[in-house]
């Protein structure tokens, strides 16, 4: 009888193992894109402040007309 219970065990803990492992790969992945994500985040931050600073302090309203109207 304690054979099974060993065996139940064992098997348990094997996929415990499998389960951790998927999850660290899901997790690295996850990582992954959250980096490049923040890069992309970062360079459109950049480009929006470069954008503010050549447009001499003029604020753009939604409801504003273009100027070429």
């Amino acid at each position: 009888m304690d054979e099974t219970r060993i065996d139940r065990m064992e098997e348990r803990l094997a996929e415990l193992m499998r389960q951790t492992d998927e999850m660290s790969d899901v997790i690295a992945r996850q990582q992954q894109e959250i980096d490049r994500l923040t890069t992309r985040v970062a360079l459109l931050m950049e480009r929006e402040a470069s954008r503010e600073a050549d447009s001499e302090g003029s604020i753009f309203l939604g409801d504003e007309r273009p100027p070429h109207y």
